[in-house]
């Protein structure tokens, strides 16, 4: 990267709002390499994240999130809102102006190692992705997943980066010592589509080679099958290529949604919609105009035509550990029974019909290795939880 010339802690007209006099603030980077995108540096204070319960009283759950905004810049993405409060807009902004929490590791060590520090499991890309393009530079997956596995951390990471892939050995040592659950996010199986509304991510064909790739290396790799976009991607042809090849690729399980648009992403995707697919405008607005979610008959339908797709791939369908965002795998296929009908319902049965399958607990690894989480957890799910993909 060419930033020779560039002070610490240097001035610049393009630099994040409010922070030019900020004792945390460093610098703001544009290099080549990634042409109308500008890294603003910054030195975080904290790298855990307390996610508060329902009453406020207690916690629900922890992530870390090394960058904020995006360069995968999906049009659907749920943390587009996240971006206003530094001043920015969701749409371009959140794709191109990112945070960098370039001591985000040294800062994590330091946290994992206080008395009161218990080991709950910890979350990453529930909100904008650890492995999008930056990483490759600024390289801080490696230092995070070194202190959470020397700390005894279990943790979890979703992703739609194939640079995962640069860190299996270090993931796989850690796997040794901590649970670790990975998944990989592939919602669009279509090539046009994909780079349509996820123009910043790696191809379909190179995330399902990562999945592989995890599957090689001796770790569980679920697939999100996140989000179904509705009149797009939810036929039978493209559920069925999309599952077949989730299963051909290894993964341990499928879990899947529908589209879920908040107030503050609605602007983006229906701005898309309106360029790409102005035949689905009046369709998504009767869908989402009054709703952040996809109407409960739409989603039974989904679960009903998702199911024996996933039934005749011999594939279970994962689950979400609501208090973590972590990957459990409930009621896992083994792979090298699929084929045999006895396990081809592993995962899909005993859901009332019409009910959500997302919607059902699951039990992950993640919370398996802390016992007393159960007692942490609130009844009902707190409106601040990050919402996976």
């Amino acid at each position: 990267m060419r930033w020779s010339g560039q002070a610490i802690g240097a001035e610049r007209s393009d630099a994040l709002p409010g922070l030019e006099s900020n004792s945390g603030f460093v610098r703001s980077v544009t290099t080549p390499e990634f042409a109308g995108v500008t890294f603003h540096e910054v030195l975080a204070k904290s790298a855990l994240n307390r996610v508060p319960s329902a009453d406020g009283g207690g916690t629900y759950g922890w992530t870390i999130n090394p960058y904020r905004g995006c360069s995968h810049a999906c049009v659907y993405c749920f943390a587009r809102p996240t971006h206003t409060y530094l001043e920015f807009d969701g749409g371009a902004d959140f794709d191109q102006q990112i945070v960098v929490k370039t001591n985000v590791a040294e800062v994590l060590q330091r946290e994992l190692h206080k008395p009161s520090w218990d080991r709950h499991p910890v979350a990453l890309g529930t909100n904008t992705d650890p492995y999008q393009r930056a990483e490759g530079r600024y390289r801080l997956m490696p230092g995070i997943i070194r202190a959470l596995a020397e700390s005894g951390t279990p943790f979890s990471i979703l992703t739609k980066g194939t640079l995962l892939r640069r860190d299996l050995p270090l993931l796989a040592e850690a796997a040794q010592s901590v649970p670790v659950d990975l998944a990989m996010s592939i919602a669009v199986y279509d090539d046009e589509l994909q780079q349509q509304v996820e123009p910043g991510t790696p191809t379909t064909a190179a995330r399902l080679a990562t999945v592989r790739a995890i599957r090689d290396a001796g770790l569980e790799c679920s697939v999100f099958l996140m989000p179904v976009l509705p009149y797009i991607t939810d036929t039978r042809a493209a559920l069925d290529d999309a599952i077949g090849r989730a299963a051909a690729a290894g993964a341990s399980s499928v879990m899947y949604s529908a589209l879920h648009l908040r107030p503050g992403v609605k602007p983006w995707w229906f701005a898309w919609l309106e360029r790409t697919r102005p035949d689905l405008v009046g369709r998504y607005r009767s869908m989402y105009l009054d709703n952040t979610y996809a109407p409960k008959d739409y989603r039974r339908w989904l679960a009903e035509r998702v199911r024996p797709i996933l039934r005749a791939h011999g594939m279970g369908l994962g689950r979400v550990d609501p208090a973590t965002g972590s990957m459990g795998f409930s009621n896992r296929v083994n792979p090298s029974n699929r084929g045999d009908p006895s396990s081809r319902t592993a995962g899909v049965v005993g859901v009332p019909d019409g009910q959500d399958e997302q919607s059902l607990p699951g039990t992950s690894p993640l919370k398996r290795a802390d016992p007393g989480f159960d007692r942490r957890l609130t009844p009902a799910r707190p409106t601040g939880l990050p919402t996976l993909f």
